[in-house]
């Protein structure tokens, strides 16, 4: 692992949101540097899913992640996003509650996370529980934002009580 592949990550990172041609060149030089390098396999693995809406193959790309690295914190949320967006919620599910037992998970994310899984289960009553678990390991003022507007999204979706 040295400073040329992490150089092309630091591009591909760069040009991720903007330029997807250039991410790929970036990550497949980096790659043929180190061809275990987790943040860029993860990258590529957000380009299926993300841009390229393969969620099989994203979802490939961060299950070799998670071979070579169990705790590459970088591929958990995506990893997660892709198999929501590709409708494996069992196997969200059981992902989500692996990684809230790896030491040094960003818990509040994974609480967010198992909220939408359960928001897309419309098992809204437990979504909202999820959402108290995030609030409760937030220690970030913008995601306390994002987890306050989930939680209207979902209270939104709730059926209406009858008087």
């Amino acid at each position: 692992m040295g400073t040329v592949p992490n150089n092309y990550v630091f591009k591909a990172l760069d040009s991720f949101h903007y330029d997807t041609e250039e991410t790929v060149v970036a990550l497949n030089y980096a790659l043929s540097y180190d061809a275990e390098n987790t943040m860029a396999l993860t990258l590529m693995g957000r380009v299926y899913s993300e841009k390229l809406y393969d969620y099989t193959e994203g979802i490939l790309y961060f299950k070799q992640v998670l071979a070579i690295k169990i705790n590459a914190f970088e591929v958990y949320e995506h990893f997660i996003n892709a198999l929501l967006w590709n409708e494996d919620m069992k196997e969200a599910e059981d992902f989500i509650d692996f990684a809230l037992t790896v030491k040094g998970a960003d818990k509040a994310v994974l609480y967010s996370k198992k909220s939408v899984l359960y928001e897309k289960l419309k098992k809204y009553k437990k979504a909202l529980y999820f959402i108290k678990e995030a609030k409760e390991h937030t220690f970030n003022t913008a995601f306390m934002e994002i987890i306050t507007e989930q939680k209207k999204r979902i209270k939104d979706k709730m059926p209406k009580k009858r008087k």
